[in-house]
């Protein structure tokens, strides 16, 4: 897929974050008919991407391009705040941790599709909260929780 097909979504001298289209992002919903097993998976990923999305990032630094997609039906579990800390943070419903979130966890999931590097996965995260608008102290908070819970889940920088 080439650069100038691609939807801009962040650029700085250190990466830049290309998607294919605009993100569609929503919530899953429960139905009566659904089973306790389906009902519990909602609750557990309540999030879902609606369309198959091309997702390249560029390491600038590193001279590095990661390119993947990630599926229709793709479903995540939002910013992963614990609840005592939602007055400070926001809750993981906050739209604006929509996009970062899907995207830190397939990055979280496939180490491979940022090249194995924890701190580059976490700062597209950051980044990405950024351009959802999310303030400097609580990007601050985010990201240094998500890098170091990274760290003790045994994904090296």
């Amino acid at each position: 897929m080439e650069k100038d097909s691609l939807c801009k979504w962040y650029n700085d001298d250190d990466l830049a974050i290309y998607f294919s289209h605009k993100p569609d992002v929503g919530f899953r919903v429960i139905e009566p008919k659904m089973s306790k097993e389906e009902k519990d998976d909602i609750a557990k990923k309540p999030f879902l991407n609606k369309k198959d999305i091309a997702v390249v990032l560029f390491d600038l630094k590193r001279n590095s391009r990661y390119a993947f997609s990630i599926k229709r039906g793709y479903t995540w579990d939002g910013a992963t705040i614990p609840r005592f800390a939602w007055r400070v943070i926001g809750a993981k419903t906050d739209p604006r941790f929509l996009i970062p979130s899907m995207i830190h966890d397939v990055l979280c999931e496939n180490h491979c599709f940022a090249g194995n590097d924890r701190y580059f996965a976490d700062k597209v995260f950051e980044r990405l909260l950024y351009v959802s608008g999310v303030g400097s102290f609580k990007r601050w908070a985010m990201f240094h929780c998500v890098d170091n819970f990274q760290k003790f889940q045994g994904w090296r920088a």
